[in-house]
């Protein structure tokens, strides 16, 4: 397809508010998952390498992990389909397959610990001549999170997408396919640079919207078709804006009242004396008259910073910390609509990948009807080590309506404790 036309097309897609590249790829709450997946696919080679990992898929560890990557809105949708065990098919077989479960660890044990794009292309090939039945490209939606810069998502419509940019025949289900499809998103990454990123999430979310018929493509050889395109281009924006005008207002809604909690609970920790850290990136988002961390600490405590863990430490959405101390006395992470799974997994890398540091109670403030999600996502195996953290559920409406007071007649976390819930195994 002509190079200015698919330049001019990406121009619509990144001003398009309802397109990807605005609802998911520039969603701030997509890199805060990056550690998590990646924390959680350690845990399921550790589980494969003990042979503890099991023979089904419900329960697992890797359901923890493909479900934490299906809710990265829509790109993502449907990403755990591949991954159910179908016992008709034995597909994919790597539930009850004993050599075929190693391969598939070895495989992400590979991926886990590469540093150069060579060998995450070897571990593929090696995937690939294991022929695991059932256990296709669909893998590489996990890789894009460990590499985003080497490894491109995968489904239905990134593959029609493609094919309809480049007249190939990419098809789905074989590894080889999708590596040399692969090539053509490099190429056309290195291309249209400029328009896109060095993450091939830009790229595949235009590619996806390309596929799911969001935007129809010319046939260069049909008479008038380059007008009639460029009409049906128009037709479908305006469609899509109403549409896209809610689901974007709803976005920001539900950012509005994650920023709003933060500062609730920014208030109240500098009302109760502790010095507060905001997540490093929601500090300059606005809040009353000012940014939301206003009045907080502008870094962390040195001996949190120089630990290996940091980076997740600073995407922790409020911490209180003692003043002029590096104990941290309260951890809170505000889940309004993103993953569960990915908070708790904050939390232990603040609980247990910090050496030194004093970290006591731990909170996960949620509305009042996701309880039975926080309640869910605690009882995994795979967060077995959460019940080592004090770990507790503190409703929107219970901080809502008692903050003032425990700010006003307070002392210490003894309010807070009091409204918030246990949901350690078995309470």
């Amino acid at each position: 397809m002509n190079r200015d036309l698919v330049a001019n097309l990406i121009r619509h897609w990144r001003e398009d508010p309802g397109a990807s590249y605005r609802t998911w790829f520039l969603w701030e709450e997509r890199i805060k998952n990056f550690r998590s997946i990646r924390r959680g696919l350690q845990a399921v080679v550790d589980e494969i390498r003990a042979d503890t990992f099991g023979n089904a898929y419900r329960g697992s560890s890797l359901e923890t992990v493909v479900h934490s990557v299906a809710e990265q809105r829509q790109v993502f949708k449907g990403a755990d389909h591949a991954f159910l065990w179908k016992p008709k098919l034995r597909i994919p077989d790597i539930y009850e397959d004993r050599a075929n479960q190693v391969a598939f660890g070895r495989f992400l044990d590979a991926c886990l610990c590469c540093n150069a794009e060579a060998q995450v292309l070897a571990a593929v090939h090696a995937l690939d001549q294991a022929r695991i039945k059932g256990l296709g490209p669909a893998a590489a939606n996990l890789l894009y999170f460990l590499h985003p810069t080497w490894v491109p998502p995968f489904n239905t419509a990134i593959v029609k997408g493609y094919n309809a940019l480049t007249g190939a025949k990419v098809k789905l289900g074989r590894w080889d396919e999708y590596l040399a499809m692969r090539r053509g998103i490099v190429e056309l990454n290195e291309t249209h640079r400029a328009l896109l990123s060095n993450d091939f999430g830009a790229a595949a979310g235009f590619l996806f919207d390309v596929g799911s018929g969001r935007y129809p493509l010319p046939d260069l050889d049909a008479d008038g078709a380059l007008a009639r395109w460029r009409e049906d281009l128009d037709r479908v924006r305006a469609e899509a804006a109403a549409t896209a005008s809610r689901s974007v207002q709803a976005g920001r809604e539900a950012d509005h009242t994650h920023t709003e909690v933060q500062g609730w609970l920014r208030n109240l920790g500098l009302a109760l004396g502790y010095d507060v850290w905001i997540a490093s990136n929601d500090g300059n988002r606005p809040y009353g008259s000012g940014r939301l961390s206003d009045g907080c600490l502008d870094r962390l405590p040195a001996s949190l910073a120089a630990k290996g863990s940091t980076e997740t430490v600073r995407l922790i959405d409020v911490l209180w910390i003692g003043k002029g101390t590096a104990d941290v006395a309260a951890a809170f992470e505000v889940e309004h609509t993103t993953s569960i799974y990915s908070g708790i997994v904050r939390m232990l890398d603040l609980a247990l990948g910090v050496e030194g540091a004093t970290a006591r109670n731990f909170f996960l403030v949620a509305p009042d009807d996701r309880e039975g999600d926080v309640r869910a996502q605690f009882a995994r195996p795979a967060f077995s080590r959460v019940a080592e953290l004090d770990l507790r559920y503190l409703p929107y409406s219970e901080l809502r309506g008692h903050r003032e007071a425990i700010a006003r007649f307070g002392s210490g976390l003894k309010g807070v404790l009091a409204i918030a819930k246990p949901i350690s195994r078995g309470a």
